[in-house]
């Protein structure tokens, strides 16, 4: 059965990833009404996760953010195909990169990187920064079901100078490779809502107290692995820009949970400037009325 969804759905994926990006945008608009008016897809996760982060805004305000969100989303998704298509030429003109000397700065050094960004913007296309260093780039990611679509979206990404490592063997992976001497820029998309246990780190997200996600942190600190943040914006439709901050170059010297404190204000800093951006679709609040009978 998964054989047969994918040989039915990929000729549907190369035409759209062979589609002038004028026309994949009509397309994108056309997929948005049956998305969000017809289908609803997600849509009391998305309205719930915006109210409960924007408390003092009116309800006219909160359905603009809801609205736009969902263009965006449809957009995000056909670009991931879209990215199958793309050239180097293209997608270097589309996602610009700004000051990679923090991330390049440790190659001199003979250093690894951890790269934590949230579910903002274009991350998938910030899978081509391989274009711009000469660490490989690696991204942690969670396998899909379909071993087929796993494989096309492994494909995809490495098209683009870009590798990916199993989020459940990440530890094991990443700590073989600095015993070999193998660096590179491993990213981690640090916002995911980890399963709560007596141990688990908790701290106020977007005003809600939530389990965060401390596994890059952990890695980090151990390895003493320097520690950057990526902040991914888009500029217009299309077209995207991403700029790095270090958190951290001796992340062992620092306290715990500091790197991921920090990691969380500037994400949730960049949410504020725009949350048309952030992925509401996930259900990032939902462990957060479960601390108390921890």
């Amino acid at each position: 059965m998964n054989a047969l969804i994918y040989y039915l759905a990929f000729p549907f994926l190369f035409i759209i990833s062979r589609l002038p990006f004028p026309i994949l945008y009509l397309f994108s608009d056309g997929i948005c009404f049956l998305v969000y008016r017809v289908i609803g897809y997600r849509k009391s996760v998305v309205r719930s996760n915006i109210k409960l982060a924007f408390p003092a805004l009116e309800r006219k305000e909160l359905l603009q953010i809801e609205r736009q969100f969902y263009r965006h989303l449809c957009d995000l998704f056909l670009e991931i195909i879209k990215s199958m298509g793309m050239s180097k030429e293209e997608m270097i003109k589309r996602f610009k990169v700004h000051n990679i000397e923090e991330l390049t700065q440790f190659e001199a050094q003979n250093r690894s990187v951890f790269l934590m960004c949230g579910h903002y913007a274009s991350w998938e296309w910030m899978m081509s920064l391989g274009y711009h260093m000469q660490h490989k780039g690696y991204g942690i990611y969670t396998p899909i079901r379909n071993p087929y679509f796993d494989r096309l979206i492994k494909r995809i990404r490495s098209r683009h100078d870009a590798y990916m490592i199993p989020q459940k063997k990440a530890t094991l992976i990443i700590k073989q490779m600095e015993e070999a001497n193998e660096r590179g820029v491993f990213g981690f998309a640090s916002d995911q809502s980890p399963r709560p246990k007596p141990l688990t780190y908790w701290r106020p997200f977007l005003g809600i107290e939530v389990p965060v996600y401390t596994g890059a942190e952990r890695l980090a600190r151990e390895l003493n692995i320097p520690v950057v943040y990526g902040k991914i914006n888009r500029k217009r439709r299309g077209y995207y820009e991403v700029t790095f901050k270090c958190i951290t170059d001796a992340p062992n010297s620092l306290s715990p949970n500091a790197i991921t404190d920090t990691f969380t204000e500037l994400l949730e800093k960049q949410i504020k400037e725009d949350p048309i951006q952030y992925f509401w679709t996930h259900k990032r609040f939902k462990h957060a009325k479960l601390k108390k009978a921890l």
